[in-house]
Parts: C-alpha cells; structure tokens; sequence
C-alpha cells in the first residue's frame, strides 16, 4: 500500500522532487568518477612494451619492507608491510646471472640495463632536441637488450665502438635522422656526440609509451653507471618449457635474494617504475577525493530532502490528522526516497563513468599519472554509487522526516503555517556537538607538520564546521537577521520584507546558507591550502640560497663535469651540486637532498638550529626539525635509513636545520646521493662568484641547454613546477567544487519555487512584480552576505591552523583576486537561482493561485 502511495506522490509531484533527483545523481557520478579512479589505483593494467618477448623478467625488489612481531594474550601476531622506494633498484649481474642460466629450461638470457638518454640538437648551446615535440621519454639501453622487444634493423648496422648509437624509428621520423648524421645525447656523464649508424623499429609495431636509444656494451655500462649491475633479466624459455614452469624454476633458482620473478601482465609495473608508483598516488588521490565527496554529498542531500520536506509540511501534516500514524509516515518518506535514489543513482553512476574518463585524461596531460597506467572500467564503482545513493537518500528522508513524524498531528497542522521558533533539542545538542568537534580538528590542524597527514584533516574540518551551521542555521540566520536589520530596512519596503522572511523562516534560508557556506570554504580552502605550502617553501628556499648564481638545465639535469669546471675557474669560491630524491626511515617517507660538501656554507644556509654544516662531509647528514621531532634525533644521532634504490645505510647527523620545507628533510653528501637514483644529474648548482652571468655561460658553454641564470630566475622555474602540482590537487577537488556549487543552485531554486503562493498573497496585497522581485533579490544578497560570511569564517580558521602546523606561520596565502572571484561565482549563482524561478513564480495569475485547491 505505501509503495503505491509512495509511486503516486512522486508522479503527482514530480516538481517537488527535482532538487532530490538532481542532489542524488550528482552524488552518483561523483562517487563512480573517485570510485574509478580509485580501482585504477588498485587494480589499474600496466602493459609490457620493450619486455614483449621475454614471457619471465628477474627484477630487484622495488619495495623496502618492515616485519613486526607483537605478543598478546600468548599468541604471537607477524605483521609484513611494504612501501614502494624512490627509485629504481638493480641486481648485481654476476650472482644473479649465473643462477638463472643454470635453471632447467632456459633457451637464453638477456641482461637489460635501463638509463636516461635525452637527445639533443646537434649544435651545442640551445639544449633544444630534435624529439622536442614528442611526448614519450627517452631511455638508454645495450643493443644486445634489443631482443627483448624485440627491435630489428631497418637500416644501417648495430653500434660497435663507444661513439656509435641505433635510435627507433619513431625518433628517426620526427626528427628526419638517418645512419650517418650525427646527434648529442645527454645521459648521465657529460653530454656526448655520437653517429647514427642504424635505425632500428620494434617487430610487433611502434612503441606507444617510450623511445629507445640503443649503445655498445661497454658504452652503456659506463652510461648505466651502476658497475657490475643490469636493470633486469629477460629470460626466455627453451621450446616445450611452458611460461608457468620456467617462472616456477626460476623462483626457486633466486630465493633467498633481492631478486622478483615476474611474467604476464605482471611485467609492466617492472618496465615502468613511475606507473607502478602512481598507483599509490591515485589511491590516495581517488580515496581522498571520494570520502569528501561522500560526506559532501551526505551533507547535500540531508538538506535537500529537509527542505522538500519542508514543502510538504502540510501535506503530511494532514496524513497525520487523519490517522496516518508514525511508522506509515516513515514508510511513506523512505519509500519515496528509495524510488528517487534508484532512478537519480543509476543515472549518475552512468554519467560518473565518462566523468571518470574525463578525469584520468587530465591527470595524465598534468604528469599526475603516467599515460601507462590504463584506467580501469568495471562494474563495481557505479554498483557501489547506486548502493550508497539509495541509502543515502532512505537515511536522509528519514533524518529529515523525523520532526513531523514524532509531534503531535494538531502541532504539524500549526508547523505547516509558522515554523517553530526553536529547532529540536536533538538538532541543537548535534550541532553544538559537530561545532565543538570543529574547533577540536582545527586545534589538531595547527600541531600536524607533514602534508600527508594535514590534508585530509583540512577538508574534514571545512565539513565538520558545514554540517554544524547545518543544524544551527535558524538561531545563525536569526542573529545574522538581526545584525543586518537597519541597513535591510534602510533599503525600502523590499528590505523589510526580507528582513521579515528572514526572521520569520530562519529554517528554510539556513537550508539556503549551508551549500552557500560550504562552497564558500571547501573553495577558499582548497584554492589556498597548496600555495599557502608552496609560498612557505619558496620563501625558505630564497633566504636559504647565499649563491650569487645558479646553474640550471634545459634537459635532465647539470652534468657533474659542469660542475668541475666552474670549480676551475677563476674568481669561483664554491659550486655546490644538488640532486633530489626520497629515503625511507623505517617506512616513512622523507624528501632528501644530496648537496656537495666543499665550501657548502658559502652557497647554502638551512637556518640550522643545533649543530653546524662547517664540518659536513661523505658520512654526515643533516635533518631538518620536523625530522629531528619525529625520529629523536640531535647532533651527533646515527641515522638508519634506506636510500632511494633500496641501499640501506647510516650517516652521523652534524646538524639540525628549520628550513626543511624549503630543502627537505634530510641533505646528504651529493655523491652518495648520486650513485643511488636514476638521474645522478644535479637538479641545480649553486655558484659563489664575483664573475659575471655571461663569463660563467662561456665557461659552461660546452654543455648543451646550461644555463647560468640568477637565484630569483631560478626560483621563478621551481614556483612553475609547484604550479603544476596546484593545479593536480584542484583538479583533483573540483567535482566537489562543482557538485557543491550545483547543490548551491538546487537549494535556492527550490527554496524560492515552493513560495508561489506566498508571492501570489504579496501581489494581492498590493505589492508590484517588480517589488517582489527587489525582495527577492534583497533576500538573495543577504543569504549570500551570511553564507559567504560563515564560509570565509571557516576557510579562514582552517587555513590559518594549516599554515601554522605546515609552516610555523600563522599567515595563510590569500590571494585577494581569487577571493574575490569566489565571492563574484557565489553571488551569480545565488542571484540567477533566485532570479529564473522567481520570475517562473510570478508567471501565474495571483488570483489564480491564491484561489487554487491544495
């Protein structure tokens, strides 16, 4: 019987369940969309590409791992964990080898090695490549790998002396090389001339995802820089040896060493480190972005369906007058509910695939996520969207139903023609709850140093603090109306009745003032949390810098001999190298630097606060404070950590510094750096000299692409690559953005839809279209004024806890222009949804209306 009811309301009132719909199927596609994401992360495919042809790779172990073993109760539990390291690990060629060509069933084995080869233009100084316009990187290898793809000759000979090199043919189309022409590479040493004498193409089709520069032997073994170590072992079976027996036997054959055995699509992840590495990235990213967007979307659609429900007081009020009783009431609203979720649901979780689409092609054209991690379409996401989205909407209707279903029917008769002057008590406790709830997370922000930990807390704040003004909007509507009585009434009739409306329905403008506040802050947060970081760490990278120039590259880096060179000459005090990279202390993940130890505290000042850099050489390092907190250490503490490629070591900390967001938190001798990451190139060199910028070019001008530029010009490239990263996390936060500001859009169209009647009694009353439409507006700015204001309240609060945790400051960066411009998109929305559905309103004959049967 209530299904049929609950079928018949929702065609007789299909208007009224618009907002509902609409709230619910934007939560749908908002959940399939970070759902997706997520099971890309988890389960996403990473295709072999050069690894074609060996069906069974041995590979270094690309994880560092941590066992526990906790007692309780006379039981012993062991806990494994593992966490991914920074960089790529190798295998010592010999040990390794030898055990893999002894296993039964091995036709032949082939040793790759993997390094960084970037062409560059033939004339030396631009640093411009010929593959400019490609988008693939460029990787080195020995040309006896090649039949691991394989790739085949199409023109000219294999490489054979130390100055001989075979490109693709993908690389030899786009830049019209050919055997016989000649081109720089810049790889790990100093950039080098070599003779193209042979171009060479995979046999199964181009290559999608990379292009491949094949040398000599010897010469890619100096390259590698890794002396007696490959990258991998392609192994390939003998005829009649199945794949699954020849990875079985090779297992067996390299237990109990660092090596992995992989075969099928489990050899992508191998061949492409950086894909493997984003999986964590986008699980984190997709679970970040889908548990706001779930308590967002919570948020929305217990307040659109409180103020459908609010349009319907009397209509239910009436049930209950005429002995409907309390459980049928439920039955009725849950059923209604359960009806709009299904349809709204199935649409968005439609709509939420391509959405999803939309969002991996952007993470990709970003860097976020390597193009070789395939987005993965599966049926579990929208189920799961579907799922919550009934749910939801059944809880919702419940929650906001709950009034009119336990007070008396002769007190609903009298509710649907005055709001109650004070919201339940259960309603007021929850928020005072949820307020002090916020105030406790924003107390938590402010102690919380890493950015790992900070940002969920941050966005969890804003919507603690919004479902709060949630439950206390009427009494924050009243106090604001009475704030805003003199000028409202100063502004003529229209005001006084906004100020009346204000006063008299603080319930159905706080349902108004809620999406406006949460927009508000969820987008002043997330618009400022990440420069507020990047400001912090520039600021300390600039005051840290002493150098007077600063040597930067076009390409992969600034070659070590660079580096020498400017050390020779004359009227240089210091080139101090830096290369990048990231340890893991236990398994906890640090930002680290290798810095050259000469002469270091004339180019470099990390603000150290215990200890000294004077003395700073191969086996010391410095920490930054948070560090030190963290891990207990002080001047002369021996560190344990594993350094990027899985190489466990120990250094004797010197000092203790508080520029760590600037230079990250640990700094190390350059070379140990240097012969542990993939790219031993120096990312910058920091020059102390009185010689000029265009002296310091001519002694460096034998290196393609480096360029000697001023710390500032410098600082300029690093704030464009911390750009990017912004750019990530607000693309990464704007579904929610955009589905709060639609929640925006929907709550106040509805909420002015329902007032046809009121509006009709108005014009009778002897007021104009036009006066009613001034009220309108009137009340529109006024909800704005509140929303904004609570909004820039909240964003205000948490973004100065943020800076004060992050950076020790208690000054976040506002941009006032995109302050402003969130203020500018608040008002047009709230000004358009009040404008188009009042004049629709207005449209019908007052007498018409007021005359009309309910």
């Amino acid at each position: 019987m209530m299904l049929r009811y609950a079928l018949q309301t929702v065609r007789d009132r299909k208007g009224g369940f618009v907002g509902a719909f609409l709230a619910l199927m934007c939560a749908a596609g908002l959940i399939t969309a970070c759902g997706t994401l997520l099971e890309t992360g988890l389960r996403g495919t990473i295709k072999t590409e050069r690894y074609a042809a060996a069906p069974v790779i041995v590979s270094a172990d690309q994880n560092v791992h941590q066992t526990t073993v906790k007692h309780k109760k006379g039981k012993t539990k062991i806990k494994h964990k593992a966490k991914p390291i920074a960089e790529r690990a190798w295998l010592p060629a010999d040990d390794i080898g030898s055990r893999i060509k002894r296993v039964p069933g091995v036709d032949f084995v082939v040793p790759e090695l993997t390094f960084i080869a970037q062409p560059l233009s033939p004339g030396a100084g631009t640093g411009a490549g010929p593959d400019d316009n490609a988008d693939t990187p460029t990787y080195g290898h020995a040309w006896k790998s090649a039949a691991l793809t394989p790739f085949r000759l199409v023109d000219g000979k294999a490489p054979r002396s130390s100055r001989d090199l075979v490109i693709d043919r993908g690389l030899a189309d786009r830049a019209g090389l050919r055997p016989g022409d000649r081109l720089t590479v810049q790889s790990t040493q100093s950039p080098r001339d070599y003779r193209i004498t042979g171009v060479a193409a995979p046999a199964n089709g181009a290559l999608t995802h990379q292009t491949s520069l094949f040398f000599s032997s010897d010469e890619a073994e100096r390259l590698a820089a890794h002396p007696g170590k490959v990258t991998a072992f392609g192994v390939i079976p003998a005829e009649g040896t199945s794949v699954a027996d020849l990875e079985k036997a090779v297992e067996q054959a390299v237990e109990g060493t660092t090596a992995q055995v992989s075969a099928g699509d489990d050899r992508g992840p191998v061949e492409f480190l950086d894909a493997a590495g984003a999986r964590v990235k986008l699980v984190s990213m997709g679970g970040a972005m889908g548990g706001t967007s779930l308590l967002v979307a919570v948020l929305v659609v217990v307040g659109t369906f409180a103020l459908s429900i609010q349009q319907r007081h009397r209509e239910l009020a009436l049930l209950r007058a005429v002995a409907a009783t309390p459980q049928q009431i439920r039955r009725l609203l849950g059923r209604e509910a359960v009806l709009v979720g299904v349809v709204a649901g199935a649409a968005g979780a439609l709509a939420g695939i391509p959405l999803a689409g939309v969002l991996h092609e952007r993470f990709v054209a970003t860097g976020a996520v390597p193009a070789t991690l395939e987005r993965t379409v599966s049926a579990f996401p929208p189920l799961v969207a579907v799922a919550a989205t009934v749910l939801g909407a059944w809880a919702a209707a419940r929650i906001a139903g709950r009034r009119i279903v336990r007070i008396r029917p002769a007190q609903a008769l009298a509710e649907a023609q005055i709001e109650p002057r004070r919201p339940a008590w259960s309603r007021v406790v929850a928020g005072l709850v949820l307020l002090v709830g916020g105030v406790v997370l924003v107390a938590v922000l402010s102690v919380l140093r890493t950015e790992a930990a900070s940002t969920p807390v941050t966005f969890l704040t804003v919507v603690v603090f919004a479902c709060a003004i949630a439950l206390l909007g009427p009494f924050v509507v009243r106090a604001a109306a009475a704030l805003l009585r003199g000028p409202l009434r100063l502004s003529g009739p229209g005001g006084k009745l906004a100020h009346a409306n204000l006063r008299g329905n603080a319930a159905r403008m706080a349902a108004v003032v809620t999406p406006l506040a949460l927009l508000t802050g969820m987008a002043c947060t997330v618009l400022f949390v990440q420069p507020t970081l990047d400001d912090a760490a520039r600021g300390q990278a600039r005051d840290g810098i002493r150098a007077d120039w600063v040597l930067a590259a076009q390409g992969p880096g600034v070659p070590a001999q660079a580096a020498r060179k400017l050390r020779t000459t004359d009227g240089v005090q210091a080139a101090t190298e830096v290369v990048r990279t990231t340890v893991r202390v236990g398994l906890d993940k640090y930002p680290a630097q290798g810095v050259t130890p000469e002469h270091l505290a004339r180019t470099w000042d990390p603000d150290v606060t215990a200890g000294s850099i004077e003395d700073f050489g191969e086996e010391s390092g410095a920490v930054s404070e948070l560090a030190a907190d963290r891990l207990g250490l002080k001047p002369g503490s021996t560190l344990a950590f594993t350094l990027g490629d899985g190489t466990k070591t120990k250094l004797t900390v010197r000092a203790v510094y508080a520029r760590g967001l600037g230079f990250g938190d640990l700094t190390m001798a350059h070379d140990l750096v240097a012969r542990h990451v993939d790219n031993p190139l120096a990312a910058t060199v920091l020059v102390r000299s009185d010689r000029t910028q265009e002296q310091l070019a001519a002694a460096v001008d034998k290196f393609p692409g480096v360029r000697v530029l001023t710390p500032a010009a410098a600082d300029d490239l690093q704030a464009e690559s911390r750009r990017t990263n912004a750019e990530v996390n607000l693309l990464a936060m704007g579904l929610v953005l955009a589905f709060t500001a639609i929640a925006v859009v929907n709550t106040l169209a509805m909420s002015v839809s329902e007032r046809v009647r009121e509006f009709a009694m108005l014009r009778l009353a002897g007021a104009t279209r036009r006066q009613v439409l001034r009220m309108l507006r009137t009340e529109a700015l006024a909800v704005l004024f509140i929303g904004t204001a609570l909004g820039s309240g909240v964003a205000l609060a948490v973004l100065t806890a943020f800076s004060i945790g992050m950076t020790g400051s208690a000054a976040p960066t506002v941009a006032p222009l995109v302050y402003v411009s969130v203020l500018t998109v608040a008002g047009l929305l709230a000004l358009i949804a009040t404008a188009l559905p009042g004049r629709a309103a207005l449209r019908p004959l007052p007498v018409t209306v007021a005359t009309a049967k309910e």
